[in-house]
C-alpha cells in the first residue's frame, strides 16, 4: 500500500461525501454509509496511515481514488 500522509477526520469525511457516502451517526467516531457499505472514521487529527488505509479498503476504494477528492 502506498504511504498516505495523516489526514484530519474533517477532510476525510468531506472526501467520502464527494465519493457518495453520507453521515449516519456522529459521536466519538463518525459512521458513514453508501448502500451496503458502512465505514467508521475516528475523530483524530490526523488519522494515522494504517487505519486510514483500512478505512479506504472498507469503502471499496483505492488510495488513488481516495486522494482525488482531497
Amino acid at each position: 500500500m502506498p504511504k498516505l500522509p495523516g489526514v484530519s477526520h474533517r477532510r476525510t469525511v468531506r472526501a467520502f461525501e464527494k465519493a457518495g457516502f453520507w453521515v449516519v451517526r456522529e459521536g466519538n467516531h463518525i459512521s458513514m454509509t453508501k448502500g451496503g457499505r458502512i465505514i467508521i472514521i475516528p475523530r483524530a487529527n490526523p488519522i494515522n496511515a494504517f487505519p486510514m488505509g483500512g478505512i479506504i479498503k472498507d469503502a471499496g476504494m483505492t488510495v488513488k481514488e481516495f486522494k482525488k477528492p482531497l
